[in-house]
C-alpha cells in the first residue's frame, strides 16, 4: 500500500552512554500522546548485516504525520520540547533527522 498525504519524520539517536538506551526509549514513549502524530515507531537496529545498512545508531524514532503543518505543530508541542531538553540533548552525542514528503 502506498502511503499518501504523509509527512515522514525519521530520527536516529546515538547515545553518549549505551547504558542509557532504556532511558531514551522511555523518553520517546512520552511523545505518544501528542495529537499531531498519526503513527509512531520506536526501534533499535535490526539484525540485518548488508553493506548498505547503517547499524551504528542506538535508537530510532519514526513518526508519520498527515501534513507538514502537523509536523511543525509537533516540533513546538510542549511534550516534544520537554523530551528534547530532558532526554535527547543530555543523553545523545548525535541526532540525525530525515524528513520526507510524498511526490
Amino acid at each position: 500500500m502506498l502511503l499518501e498525504n504523509t509527512f515522514v519524520h525519521h530520527v536516529h539517536f546515538w547515545l553518549k552512554n549505551k547504558a542509557d538506551k532504556q532511558l531514551l526509549i522511555d523518553g520517546l514513549k512520552t511523545l505518544m500522546p501528542i495529537e499531531h502524530i498519526r503513527q509512531i515507531h520506536i526501534g533499535v537496529p535490526a539484525e540485518t548485516f548488508r553493506d548498505v545498512v547503517d547499524r551504528s545508531y542506538d535508537v530510532s524514532l519514526l513518526l508519520l504525520f498527515d501534513s507538514p503543518a502537523a509536523q511543525d505543530a509537533y516540533q513546538i508541542d510542549p511534550t516534544h520540547v520537554l523530551f528534547a531538553d530532558n532526554y535527547a540533548k543530555p543523553l545523545c552525542s548525535k541526532v540525525v533527522v530525515a524528513d520526507s514528503v510524498n511526490i
